[in-house]
Order: C-alpha cells, then sequence, then structure tokens
C-alpha cells in the first residue's frame, strides 16, 4: 500500500514541477512562493474547519480527520516549516534560472541523500536490488553534469545549481524528519499546520525582503497556474505522508520512488519548455528509469 502512494505521490510531484516552472518563469519568485503556501492551507482548511466545528463528521480514524496537537507538537511542526520554506525558496531560483530537464534530475538525487540518512539514523538496511538502483541514479547525475555543459552551464560554477543541490539537501533532511513526524503524530494535522506556518514565515519574507525593493526586481504577474502548483502539491504531500504512517514504510524507498517524478517533469521540459539537448538527457533519463525498477524488485 505504501509503495503505491508513493508512485502516486510521485505523479503528481512531477505536475507540481512543471507547473511551478510555468509560474516562476519570467516571474517573481518569492510571491509566487507565498501564494503557494497560502493557497496550500487553504486547500485543507475545510478539513481543519470539519474537524474541529463537526468533528461527528469523520471517523477517529479517518485519513481526513485533523486532531488537536499540543504546543510541542507545533514546535516540532514549526521546525518542519523552516527546513522545508529553506529547500523551497533555493529551489524555486534555481528552477527560474535552469532548464526542467536538468533540475528534475538533480532533485532525483534528494534520495539518495536521504538514504544515507536512512542508514546512519533509522537503521535501515537495502538488498542487493535497491543498491543497485542508488549506484545507478549517482551515475545518471554524473552525466547529467555533462548534459549541463553542453548548454553552458557549469555545475562547478553556476550558483543556480548549488542553489538546486543545496534545495535537494535540504530536501533530503525534510523527509528524514517526516518519518520521525508520521509515526507520531497525525499527517493531515502535520500537513495543515507546517502549510500554515509556512505562509505566515513567507509573509514576513515577502513584506520585509521583497515588497521594498519590487520596483527593482522581476515583477509578480499572476497566472491562473499557480494554483495548480498548490493542488498538486498538497495532493502529493497528501498521499506521501500517509504512505509514511505506515510502520514498514522505509523512507529511503518512499524518497527514491517519489523522485521518479522526474518522467513527469522530463515529459513537461520537452512539451511546454522546448528544451533542448534531449537526446543525452534521455540517456540520463533511462538511468533513473531503470533504478526506479530495481528499486521496485528490492521491496518484493
Amino acid at each position: 500500500m505504501w509503495i503505491a502512494l508513493a508512485f502516486m505521490s510521485a505523479f503528481f510531484l512531477g505536475l507540481y514541477d512543471i507547473s511551478k516552472k510555468t509560474s516562476v518563469n519570467g516571474n517573481a519568485v518569492i510571491p509566487v512562493l507565498f501564494l503557494n503556501t497560502f493557497f496550500c492551507t487553504l486547500l485543507l482548511l475545510p478539513l481543519f474547519l470539519l474537524s474541529r466545528f463537526s468533528p461527528g463528521i469523520f471517523n477517529l480514524n479517518s485519513i481526513f480527520y485533523m486532531p488537536s496537537v499540543d504546543a510541542a507538537t507545533h514546535l516540532y511542526i514549526l521546525l518542519k516549516s523552516a527546513i522545508v520554506l529553506s529547500s523551497w525558496i533555493f529551489g524555486y531560483f534555481a528552477i527560474k534560472h535552469l532548464p526542467l530537464t536538468i533540475t528534475g534530475p538533480i532533485n532525483a538525487m534528494r534520495p539518495v541523500m536521504t538514504l544515507v540518512g536512512a542508514l546512519l539514523i533509522f537503521g535501515e538496511r537495502l538488498n542487493l536490488y535497491q543498491w543497485i538502483g542508488v549506484i545507478l541514479t549517482i551515475v545518471s547525475f554524473a552525466l547529467l553534469s555533462g548534459s549541463g555543459k553542453k548548454e553552458g552551464i557549469r555545475f562547478t560554477h553556476n550558483k543556480w545549481i548549488f542553489f538546486m543541490v543545496l534545495a535537494a539537501l535540504l530536501g533530503a533532511v525534510s523527509g528524514l524528519y517526516d518519518k520521525f513526524l508520521m509515526q507520531r503524530f497525525n499527517s493531515t494535522a502535520v500537513q495543515f499546520w507546517y502549510n500554515f506556518y509556512q505562509c505566515i514565515l513567507m509573509g514576513i519574507i515577502l513584506l520585509v525582503l521583497w515588497y521594498p525593493k519590487r520596483a527593482k526586481n522581476t515583477p509578480f504577474v499572476w497566472r491562473w497556474n499557480i494554483l495548480l502548483v498548490s493542488l498538486f502539491l498538497t495532493i502529493a504531500d497528501f498521499v506521501y505522508f500517509y504512505a509514511l504512517t505506515d510502520s514498514d514504510a522505509m523512507i529511503s524507498v518512499v524518497s527514491m520512488v517519489r523522485r521518479s517524478s522526474v518522467l513527469v517533469s522530463f515529459v513537461g521540459g520537452i512539451l511546454f519548455f522546448r528544451e533542448k539537448n534531449l537526446k543525452a538527457k534521455i540517456i540520463d533519463l533511462l538511468l533513473i528509469i531503470v533504478a526506479m525498477i530495481f528499486l521496485y524488485l528490492g521491496t518484493k
């Protein structure tokens, strides 16, 4: 069950990546990110209100029921918000300046980082098939570096590549923290409150850093697909968090499967952004696909 949910989450993450690229392309990043957190909170607000004022509508064990959380839990969730928001800020700026066919596979390195943490922190152990998948993912990243140079993107001299790698690293930390949270607290409550806190933090950043200098920076343009960013992310996170509530779920495996979203974002990069140098990138993509197959076989 948790594997199926992980693949479902990956599909919506791919749609999220495409919508995100469209939203920030030639647009002000910080307002887009603020609206993303705002709409994500609004999408979950009905569940929060129903759980508070009409709790009888839900079974208390339902995934849609959102129980109250104490002050200590709020602090745990606030930390989660800070980690995710930091990852998003770096990631959004990178996506704005890099091809989607580059940023997608870099993001696919996130589960490798998560894997290391899962081995060290949670004592998870991979079998032969899963190790083959990890190695193939690392090889695909090395090949991707060569593909990027053909587009004038030098991985060691481009700050946007550094931003994307840093975003992936923070995302890996968030993934490890997710397993800790989901095994202890209600997944829907965590998702709602961490979006709520992100919205507040992002609002502060918007007012302090962006708004006073908005005339000197890239102007903000409203685009309706900003709503799709929030919708696809909310669905992807909802099923992802629920998957991690399963005591048998391995965060190293779930994170790897979720990065198969690169398949969707890669197609989006071709269809919507007319990105180039596809022949070399397809080889990298095929390696990632093979890696996912080995990972799946390792869970059987």
